[in-house]
């Protein structure tokens, strides 16, 4: 992925649990997420105080945290005709350059504080898959289907490395190998009701999170 300077972290968010209405249906959510100050730990469970509700599809070791850039942001202001407000889609940590859907499975995101301390390690799983939880938060019944268009789904990662995290703090981008899948690709994929054997048992070649090696291996096994 082209880039040319080490990536910055402009908010870290986490969210209480709180209710939002899915049709005519109170549901409590974590998607909600608050910006936080000072630093927060970060382990293999997430970010310190962050509650996620839907556990069927979000949060778990493989997709501990949620990240979306300004990139992405940019385009959606554009889009609204305002900025987002931090953690509208749910994002755990916003940085101020790279493209999400360009990120690539396996890519890994080496935080270090400005004293020069490690931070979290993170590893990119899967893409964001939006659902009716993202469109009550953004008052719109069809966002789920605007979001699908903009392609900008914002990326999972699992934690390699515990630590903590703060607003300033520099993200250094270790690639994966070029084969490894875009999170562009992933998030077409979940779109696609066709897709090749081979482009499947391909990925399994990588570290996916685990929901998503499942959905891929069920795909599979429904090719014969």
């Amino acid at each position: 992925m082209p880039h040319t300077r080490p990536a910055r972290v402009r908010a870290v968010l986490v969210a209480q649990p709180e209710t939002v209405v899915i049709g005519t249906r109170p549901t409590v959510t974590g998607i909600r997420k608050r910006v936080q100050a000072g630093r927060v730990a970060v382990t293999a469970a997430g970010l310190d105080g962050d509650h996620v509700l839907n556990v069927k599809h979000h949060g778990g070791p493989d997709q501990a945290v949620y990240v979306y850039t300004q990139p992405d942001l940019d385009a959606w202001t554009e889009a609204l005709g305002e900025e987002p407000e931090p953690g509208a889609f749910g994002e755990n940590l916003r940085l101020d350059t790279l493209e999400s859907a360009a990120l690539r499975v396996g890519d890994r995101l080496d935080i270090t504080a400005a004293d020069g301390t490690p931070g979290p390690l993170l590893e990119v799983t899967a893409p964001r898959i939006p659902c009716a939880t993202l469109a009550a938060n953004m008052g719109d019944p069809e966002f789920v289907k605007r979001f699908a268009r903009m392609r900008r789904p914002g990326a999972y990662l699992r934690v390699l490395r515990d630590g903590h995290v703060g607003a300033g703090d520099t993200v250094t981008l270790h690639p994966a190998p070029d084969d490894a899948p875009t999170i562009h690709a992933l998030f077409e994929l979940w779109y696609d009701r066709s897709p090749s054997r081979e482009f499947l048992a391909a990925l399994l070649a990588h570290p996916l999170a685990v929901r998503l090696r499942r959905d891929v291996e069920e795909r599979l096994s429904t090719l014969g």
